[in-house]
Parts: structure tokens; sequence; C-alpha cells
């Protein structure tokens, strides 16, 4: 599974594998359940590795957020997105010291949170995404 495919579907919960793309839109395989379904061009779709997180500094790419998660889990996943507002912002702020927390919202805390645990569920390796991203930039 690559990063650079996977996709987020306004009004569909969790996460989507674009396998093809066709006249009227996408196929797509769900994370959760590994369906394969028709999503049209009238959907709004949003690719993860275009998403940032807003700093007081600059925009970090959801890709790093996802890594220093990663990492500081060692690999597996990382608290409930169920738990209260308080213990997210909390956490999220160990991740990311620095978010704009007048911008960042805990429904977008709970979103990154969520989506972190179905990638690692889903098997998605982010040592190797990194390994990719390197090899793509020396060509």
């Amino acid at each position: 599974m690559e990063f650079n495919k996977i996709i987020s579907v306004a009004g569909k919960p969790g996460l989507f594998h674009a396998i093809s793309q066709t006249k009227s839109g996408f196929i797509v395989e769900s994370l959760v359940d590994k369906k394969r379904f028709p999503i049209p061009s009238t959907n709004n779709v949003s690719l993860l590795e275009n998403i940032a997180i807003y700093t007081y500094d600059e925009e970090v790419p959801l890709l790093t957020v996802f890594k220093t998660m990663y990492e500081k889990t060692e690999g597996k996943e990382t608290i409930s997105h169920k738990e209260s507002g308080q213990k997210l912002t909390t956490y999220f702020s160990e991740i990311l010291p620095d978010y704009d927390e007048e911008r960042v919202y805990t429904s977008n805390i709970k979103k990154v949170i969520q989506w972190y645990n179905l990638l690692v569920t889903s098997g998605l390796d982010f040592s190797a995404v990194e390994a990719e991203e390197e090899n793509s930039e020396k060509v």
C-alpha cells in the first residue's frame, strides 16, 4: 500500500486506497473492510499526502506528523480517538508541540489520531514510506 494513494472521502468514514481512476471518478478499496466501490467525481476527495497541520511557523505535512507518532509508539497504535478532548490535545501537543491551537480543532486531532490508528492497523510501515520518498527525490 502506498501512502500517496490513500484518500479521505467527505461524508464517508475511514480511509480508502485509490485503486484506479475512471472517467467519472475513482475505484477505491476501504482500509477497514477491504471492499471496493466507485467514488463519483462529485464527492470531495483529499489525498492524505496533500493535507498539512497548521503550526505557528509553517504547515507541517500530515506524513511528518504520522512519522512522529510512529516513532513515539514504536510502530503500534496510539491512544483512541474517543478519548476526552483534553487527553487528545495533551497527546497531540507532545507529537507536534507548536501546533496552532486556534486553527487546529479537537475534531481535527481526533481525525488525525483515528487515521493514524487505521493506517497502522492496515499495515502501513511509515519507515518504508520515508525510504520511498528519499528514492523518488534522488531520481
